[in-house]
């Protein structure tokens, strides 16, 4: 029997959290849903990832005004995908920050992206009426740039690729902490339908090396300390490493993709097969890894169509 297309059976509603883990900042967190980030400094707010869709994005934006009565200046997309960009339009006069990769990803992708992710999470979606069209960024910047709330600096930085080609974190050097988007999540499966093998495990050293006091992952709970932040980095380095591992291993031996995720099965379900989003993601992450392993380095454009011919294929 076949298992029900990505989250299309996912359609209970999440416990949504809004957690202080900085002097000023924020964590809008819901069991694993994609996660947003606040910073509130002297004169201004900035918002890490929009939500899924505007109506989504009203409910942070309500929990933001009973902590602050600074506006909201920013949102910072750290990556193209409809589940952290969507919701921008709910940001009234808000400068949209993005890195230049992915204001060519939207550009060459987001239509298809924002239709596929719409079928892939039903329960994310389910207010997609509200979506006026896909995000276009106001403010982009090739590798880095520094955003001032009055006093306070928030550097936003391309560390290499990963989640995406053009994921960027969002670090605030008065504390120490920083804003991974997807490039780390916590106590989840990562999402790799669009990623970069090679380059991640390199990204999250990167990070690492900044020795972050507390990181708010793209999903699941903040990591408050540096422990948990080295875990979370670590966890999610290892989850890559074991699936590219045996993914790599497969197109060396010849197997087909069918089998190359029958394998993949293997070597990942004992590990983290109760993760959330384990399922969901596991026949993308697999194909995407197949093409990369096989040298297609630029990650194949997923559509609504080519999502639901992969799954018939794999999980049949």
């Amino acid at each position: 029997m076949s298992r029900a297309f990505a989250s299309s059976d996912d359609l209970g509603d999440k416990k949504v959290a809004f957690d202080q883990i900085g002097p000023g900042l924020y964590a809008y967190t819901a069991e694993g849903d994609p996660n947003s980030g606040v910073i509130v400094g002297d004169d201004a707010c900035l918002v890490v990832d929009a939500q899924p869709t505007p109506a989504m994005a009203s409910d942070l934006i309500a929990r933001v005004a009973k902590v602050t009565d600074k506006p909201i200046r920013y949102v910072l997309l750290t990556h193209y995908h409809a589940a952290r960009a969507l919701g921008a339009s709910a940001f009234k006069n808000a400068e949209i920050l993005a890195s230049d990769a992915t204001r060519a990803l939207i550009a060459e992708r987001g239509k298809q992206d924002m239709d596929s992710e719409i079928g892939r999470f039903p329960r994310l979606f389910r207010t997609a009426g509200t979506i006026p069209g896909l995000t276009s960024p106001t403010v982009t910047f090739p590798d880095q740039i520094s955003i001032w709330l009055g006093r306070r600096e928030v550097r936003i930085m391309h560390i290499g690729r990963g989640h995406t080609a053009g994921d960027v974190i969002a670090a605030v050097p008065d504390c120490g902490v920083v804003f991974a988007g997807d490039l780390v999540v916590s106590q989840c499966a990562c999402s790799c339908g669009d990623a970069h093998f090679t380059d991640w495990p390199q990204t999250l050293d990167i990070l690492a090396e900044m020795q972050p006091a507390a990181l708010l992952p793209g999903r699941g709970a903040a990591l408050t300390t540096p422990e948990t932040v080295k875990e979370g980095i670590n966890a999610t380095a290892d989850f890559l490493e074991t699936l590219y591992g045996s993914v790599q291993d497969s197109v060396a031996k010849g197997r087909s993709l069918k089998d190359a995720f029958i394998f993949a099965r293997l070597a990942m379900d004992p590990k983290y097969k109760s993760l959330v989003l384990y399922e969901h993601a596991l026949p993308f992450n697999v194909a995407r890894a197949y093409d990369e392993a096989r040298g297609i380095e630029w990650p194949t454009i997923w559509t609504a169509e080519r999502d639901r011919e992969m799954w018939a294929a794999l999980q049949a």
